[in-house]
C-alpha cells in the first residue's frame, strides 16, 4: 500500500467487541410480555437475544446463525436460560425450514457481526493481513479469493459497483482480473492495495473511508449471497407472526433498506415505490407500520459504537 493508506489502516477504530445496534428501539417496539416468544433470526454476539430474554419473565428465543463460531458464544446464554433459549445453526435465507410459528416478533440485524470484523483469520477486513475469506459459513460455498478469481465480469460489476456501490467500479474490476493467477487476490492486504492502487490518487485523498471499504463490503455481500437471503427470508419471516406481532429489520446498506422497506410497504398496502401504480382496491392490508421513516442510531450511541453509523431500523406489526 502507499503510505497514505497504511496511516489510514493503523489510525483505524480498534476492535470493541459486540455491542448491539438501536437496541432501546428495537425493545420498544417489541414491548415485551410475560411469555412472549421472539425469533432473532441474527444471533451474532446474542445482544439483542439476550436483552429479550431479560426484558419479562418467562421469555423465550430462538436464534439463527449460519456461523459455526456462534455455537460457543451461546454457550453461556443456553446455560443460564435453559429451555427459554436455543440455537439453531441456520442461514436466515433458509428460514422456511424452520417448523417454529406464531412468534410475538421476529429481528433481524443485517450485515456482518463484530465477531467475524475482529477476527482477522475470517478475512472480512483489510486492517490485518489473513486469507480472503468473507464466508460468513466457512463450511461451505468458495472463498472471496477463489470467487474473485473466477467470476464473470457481470458479477464483478453487481458486486463492486452495485453492492459496493463504488463509484471508481470500471478501474476496481479492470484491477481485479488484471491480478487474478498472481496471487495479488489471495490475502486481504494484497486485495486491498490491488483495489486502492486502482483508484486514482486525487480520490483516495480526499476519501473519508478507506478506499477498499466500499469494494470489499459489496464482495462480502456477492460471497454471502446476502441480498438474495433476505429477500427469502422476509416473507417467510412474515408468515411466522403472530396476529399483532412485530417485524423489525436493522439494515446498514442501502439496497437492503430498499427490499425492506419494499416489502413492508406490500404488506401495509401501500405503493412499494414510484413506479409501482397497482390500484389501491387491489391492495391487501395485512400490517401496519411503526415506523413512518426508520429509527436511526442517537449521536450518543455513534460515539459508543461507531459500527452503529449507517443503522436503519424499521417495523411493521401484523395485523
Amino acid at each position: 500500500m502507499t503510505a497514505y493508506d497504511t496511516t489510514f489502516v493503523a489510525n483505524a477504530a480498534a476492535p470493541v467487541g459486540h455491542k448491539p445496534v438501536l437496541l432501546n428501539e428495537v425493545l420498544k417496539f417489541f414491548a415485551p410480555k410475560e411469555g412472549a416468544r421472539y425469533l432473532d433470526c441474527t444471533f451474532g454476539g446474542g445482544g439483542h437475544t439476550q436483552a429479550l430474554l431479560d426484558s419479562a419473565s418467562k421469555v423465550s428465543v430462538i436464534a439463527l446463525d449460519r456461523d459455526p463460531d456462534a455455537q460457543a458464544r451461546a454457550a453461556e446464554l443456553s446455560k443460564k436460560y435453559q429451555d427459554r433459549f436455543q440455537l439453531v445453526d441456520l442461514n436466515f435465507g433458509d428460514l422456511g425450514s424452520l417448523p417454529n410459528r406464531d412468534f410475538d416478533g421476529i429481528l433481524f440485524d443485517l450485515g456482518v457481526s463484530s465477531f467475524q470484523l475482529d477476527n482477522r483469520e475470517r478475512g472480512f477486513s483489510f486492517r490485518s493481513d489473513a486469507p480472503a475469506d468473507m464466508r460468513m459459513d466457512p463450511r461451505s460455498g468458495v472463498s472471496a479469493s477463489e470467487w474473485l478469481e473466477s467470476a464473470s465480469e457481470s458479477m464483478l460489476v453487481l458486486a463492486i459497483r452495485d453492492y459496493g456501490e463504488e463509484k471508481q467500479w470500471k478501474r476496481v474490476i479492470r484491477a481485479i482480473i488484471a491480478a487474478r493467477g498472481t496471487g495479488a487476490l489471495a490475502r486481504t492486504s494484497s486485495l486491498a492495495e490491488t483495489i486502492v492502487n486502482a483508484i486514482p490518487e486525487r480520490e483516495r485523498r480526499v476519501a473519508r473511508i478507506h478506499p477498499a471499504t466500499r469494494s470489499f463490503q459489496g464482495i462480502r455481500i456477492a460471497v454471502n449471497d446476502e441480498l438474495g437471503a433476505l429477500e427469502k427470508a422476509l416473507p417467510e419471516a412474515f408468515e411466522r407472526l403472530a396476529s399483532g406481532g412485530v417485524l423489525c429489520v436493522i439494515s446498514f446498506h442501502s439496497l437492503e433498506d430498499r427490499a425492506v422497506k419494499r416489502a413492508m410497504r406490500r404488506w401495509c398496502g401501500m405503493p412499494e415505490s414510484e413506479e409501482d401504480s397497482m390500484p389501491q382496491d387491489l391492495r391487501v392490508k395485512k400490517a401496519e407500520a411503526l415506523t413512518k421513516r426508520p429509527e436511526i442510531p442517537t449521536d450518543l450511541e455513534i460515539e459508543n459504537n461507531a459500527r452503529s453509523r449507517s443503522a436503519k431500523l424499521r417495523a411493521i406489526k401484523k395485523l
